[in-house]
Formats: structure tokens, C-alpha cells, sequence
């Protein structure tokens, strides 16, 4: 089997709570359907169990150059997969 082309391997961090999403990515969220309008993530194939866990991982993202919380980096683009506390990220520009 191929391996995914990517650019980057980013490694998964926790932290001591939740972390809260930026009001942006929140507005993101919502025009895509991931997100209802009471702010309830609905992710599809994430059970609520793991989504309450991805809520205290962040990363140190390379394309934004700062850490960002999982869940932004999970609906991004650029995220390929995610394999033994490791995801595998495009490296391409977000365009605005």
C-alpha cells in the first residue's frame, strides 16, 4: 500500500483542559454542517467519546505557525491522517 503524500509530520500534544475553538473556525464550522447553530460539533465518523478527547489535543501547526486546537486541524484541508499520535499534513497555503 502506498504511503499518503505529505509534507509535514505534526505530533499530537495534550493539554491540561479544553481548549476553545476561535470564533472564526467556529463560523467555519457552520456554514459546512460540522457545526449546529448551538455551537454541538457534529462530526461524521467521530464518536462523542473520541470528539471529547480531541477536544484536549492541540498541535503545533506548521502552515499556521502557531498551536491550534485537533479539531481545527482535523476539518483543515491539508490534514491527511492521523497514525500513532502523528497526523500527516499537505503543508499547502490556506487561502483566505
Amino acid at each position: 500500500m502506498d504511503e499518503l503524500e505529505h509534507k509535514y509530520e505534526v505530533e499530537v500534544k495534550l493539554s491540561e483542559k479544553q481548549q476553545r475553538l476561535p470564533e472564526d473556525v467556529k463560523d467555519e464550522l457552520k456554514a459546512s454542517g460540522m457545526m449546529d447553530e448551538k455551537g454541538k460539533l457534529k462530526l461524521k465518523g467521530v464518536s462523542p467519546k473520541m470528539l471529547k478527547k480531541m477536544k484536549t489535543e492541540f498541535v503545533d501547526c506548521p502552515v499556521l505557525k502557531s498551536n491550534i486546537q485537533f479539531i481545527q486541524c482535523f476539518v483543515c484541508p491539508n490534514f491527511q491522517s492521523r497514525v500513532m499520535g502523528k497526523v500527516l499534513c499537505k503543508g499547502d497555503s490556506l487561502k483566505k
